[in-house]
């Protein structure tokens, strides 16, 4: 993701202008393009796809929306686009926008966010793992399927990794995994996946 305008943008100008386009978010009132590429949108809709078959075997009443903006209700100027949202559909009625636009203020809606990585990973990394655990989210994933992110976050050498965070308490705790790893989700106890099945052919 990418800062591209100096010009700051409150959430309300910012849903006119932009509210329909999946390429962009705003973070404290800068617009930030997404850089969505061909292989990033086959790793989301893979790791989506997954997820669907896993909540239809579970007969879960959760719903993966195809565009859906996060406004965290102590940010004022903050509306995030994460590449998976995953919702339970029985608390949308409490969503104050949901039927009008598809937004959700209310972290108890979410079930789980994910966010695949692009060139500008500080925002995933740093910000979002604080914003989404303030929201209460139980699971946050990144997935950094080329190994972008800095040395701190994903180790040296750098490598393709995906972490889970588990909300505990009102902090994540993570685990990572890399190619050839069977992926274990808390949430999802019964999911089957690897890196190495999402990853663009």
């Amino acid at each position: 993701m990418t800062s591209i305008s100096s010009q700051t943008f409150t959430f309300e100008e910012f849903l006119n202008q932009y509210g329909d386009n999946p390429r962009y978010e705003l973070i404290d009132g800068e617009l930030r393009d997404m850089e969505s590429t061909g292989p990033h949108e086959t790793v989301a809709g893979n790791i989506a796809g997954r997820i669907f078959v896993e909540i239809l075997r579970a007969n879960l009443r959760w719903i993966i929306p195809k565009n859906c903006l996060i406004k965290p209700p102590a940010a004022s100027a903050t509306a995030l686009r994460p590449d998976v949202i995953v919702l339970d559909e029985d608390k949308l009625n409490q969503e104050p926008f949901w039927q009008r636009e598809p937004i959700i203020c209310d972290g108890a809606t979410i079930q789980l966010v994910v966010e695949v990585i692009s060139t500008n990973w500080q925002d995933d990394y740093a910000r979002k793992v604080e914003e989404y655990a303030f929201l209460g989210i139980p699971e946050y994933w990144i997935v950094d399927y080329r190994g972008l992110g800095g040395i701190a976050f994903i180790g040296k050498p750098k490598q393709p990794t995906f972490t889970i965070f588990q909300l505990m308490g009102d902090e994540y705790t993570q685990e990572q995994y890399r190619l050839g790893e069977i992926i274990r989700s808390p949430l999802l106890p019964n999911l089957e996946l690897r890196l190495d099945d999402i990853l663009p052919r």
